[in-house]
């Protein structure tokens, strides 16, 4: 009996889930919510149009003739792995520090509305968010080289690992948020995994290996983050958000 809850129809259901929450949440902005309130909620929404729709389906579209391409490449498949999925990462940054530089455009004064630490691409890159990636990308590359995992669990794994952290940094857990995080992070690993090679001393993960994949590659992140807060120890360079 084929089983209903799979992950491809899982990834269906947080996208109709995203779309659903987005629109909903686009509409109270609009309406109802003070200016700041809106910019950001604008912002994330733009988030959502160009990294998670616009770059979900690019990625789809051409997941083949990317994968062909990259299992070309001479280096070895870790270091493709993570640089790869560190390429996904800058560019889903630049979506992100391109709406926050876009405030004006969304009725209000830059920095008063945000989703990014600062407007300075490479500030946010280097100190703040992808930096902290990368080891999260090699403890992925480490799981991958053991168990054999799809990349649809790797996209749900990761984007919920994402979700998590954001639940931390914002100090809430929404579930209302929930699809929204899955993709933005998921989709920064999903076409690294799937263009993974053959990898034969790989085993089927075991159910708890799951909890390993989720909360892993946090454990290796926190070394970096406290050398980063160390070194830069400015988490957000404008003031909080009113309204």
């Amino acid at each position: 009996m084929q089983k209903i809850v799979t992950s491809t129809n899982l990834m269906r259901f947080l996208g109709v889930w995203t779309a659903v929450a987005s629109l909903f949440l686009f509409t109270i902005a609009a309406l109802f919510m003070p200016p700041n309130a809106r910019a950001v909620i604008f912002m994330a929404t733009g988030l959502v149009l160009i990294w998670v729709l616009l770059g979900g389906l690019l990625m789809w579209r051409w997941r083949e003739p990317i994968r062909a391409f990259v299992q070309r490449l001479t280096l070895p498949w870790p270091m493709t792995f993570v640089l790869f999925c560190t390429l996904l990462a800058l560019l889903e940054e630049a979506v992100t520090v391109t709406m926050t530089n876009l405030a004006p455009l969304f009725g209000v004064p830059l920095g008063a509305a945000y989703i990014t630490a600062s407007t300075n691409y490479l500030d946010v890159v280097l100190w703040h968010s992808v930096v902290v990636f990368v080891p999260m990308f090699i403890g992925w590359a480490i799981v991958l080289s053991y168990w054999q995992v799809s990349a649809n669990a790797v996209f749900l794994a990761f984007g919920f690992t994402g979700f998590l952290l954001e639940a931390v940094y914002g100090g809430s857990l929404n579930l209302l948020q929930l699809g929204f995080w899955i993709f933005v992070y998921g989709l920064m690993v999903y076409l690294p995994a799937y263009c993974l090679p053959v990898r034969e001393r790989a085993k089927p993960p075991k159910a708890w290996h799951y909890a390993v994949m989720v909360l892993g590659p946090v454990l290796l992140a926190i070394p970096v983050a406290l050398v980063i807060s160390t070194v830069h120890p400015t988490p957000i360079h404008f003031a909080p958000i009113t309204d």
